[in-house]
């Protein structure tokens, strides 16, 4: 495999290619890198094609398909084709990543359990959380990937509650698990709701307070909070973006950029590993995940 060159093909259904991602791939060690901006759903099959007959069998590993965009549904949709597009001995790698968002969502909830298992020996297991900004690309991830290490999901919505029951159904047909739901348009609604809470995410708008101290002071419950806004001011008050254990009324707080290091890592590892190869790779949330909680041990 020396002499197999690796490629990366980046496809977005967005106008650009996201200058992160193209960052992320270099700094892994890619040297030729293509961008497709604007693909269809329709067209994965046939662009994935055209990667894998295009180079001899034993140099489809080292050729990646990385997916981006905005949309973790679509992005979802895309690797699924991608995937079934491919068969011995042309399997080429792929990694959906979309905004980040899937190793963002893995690098909070391993934290999050990293410090669970401080005071709560069963981690994730059983766990109430509550997910604000739960319709967004990183909030939706993270409700999978807390359901399926055993957690008692609420998806919160900041408007009306069909919004999150939408979602919910979505993650009830692609992955089989069932999540609750509630609206909190209000802080009244919020201050309601959080007593209930052991672990809260934030992962609403960059800038924009979801929780405040009073909703804090009043959330008894509370084990763990993570905020994966890093521009001011915090998504969950009294956590700052570089906190890993900050002291709130009730329980710790996780910020935004002690998040983004290990998600960088996450990130960055599958990367540099699709570079390196030898067999094809098909990194999906169980396996991003893993990676988090390898790399936070």
């Amino acid at each position: 495999m020396a002499d197999s060159a690796p490629i990366l093909h980046i496809i977005t259904p967005l106008a650009h290619v996201s200058p992160f991602d193209v960052n992320m791939a270099v700094d892994a060690g890619y040297a030729t890198i293509a961008p497709y901006s604007r693909v269809k759903l329709e067209e994965v099959r046939d662009l994935t094609q055209d990667m894998m007959f295009s180079r001899p069998p034993h140099f489809a590993p080292r050729t990646g398909l990385f997916i981006g965009g905005k949309d973790a549904a679509l992005a979802l949709d895309m690797a699924a084709e991608a995937k079934a597009s491919i068969f011995p001995p042309f399997e080429i790698s792929i990694f959906p990543d979309p905004a980040g968002s899937f190793t963002t969502a893995a690098a909070m909830i391993a934290k999050v359990e990293q410090a669970l298992l401080k005071t709560r020996p069963e981690g994730l297991a059983g766990a109430s959380v509550q997910i604000y900004g739960a319709t967004g690309v990183v909030g939706s991830i993270a409700a999978v990937i807390a359901a399926q290490g055993g957690a008692k999901v609420t998806l919160v919505s900041h408007r009306e509650i069909g919004a999150v029951e939408e979602k919910a159904k979505d993650i009830k047909a692609r992955f089989g698990l069932d999540l609750s739901c509630a609206a909190a348009a209000t802080d009244e609604a919020k201050a309601r709701l959080v007593p209930d809470a052991e672990v809260i995410l934030a992962a609403g708008k960059a800038g924009v307070q979801i929780l405040t101290e009073d909703h804090l002071k009043v959330a008894t419950r509370l084990l763990v909070a993570a905020d994966v806004n890093a521009v001011p001011p915090a998504g969950i008050a009294g956590i700052g973006a570089h906190d890993a254990a900050a002291e709130l009324p009730h329980g710790i707080g996780i910020g935004a950029l002690a998040i983004g290091n290990l998600k960088y890592a996450v990130q960055h590892t599958w990367l540099r590993r699709m570079s390196e190869t030898t067999v094809p790779l098909f990194i999906d949330l169980p396996a991003i995940f893993k990676l988090a909680r390898e790399l936070d041990a």
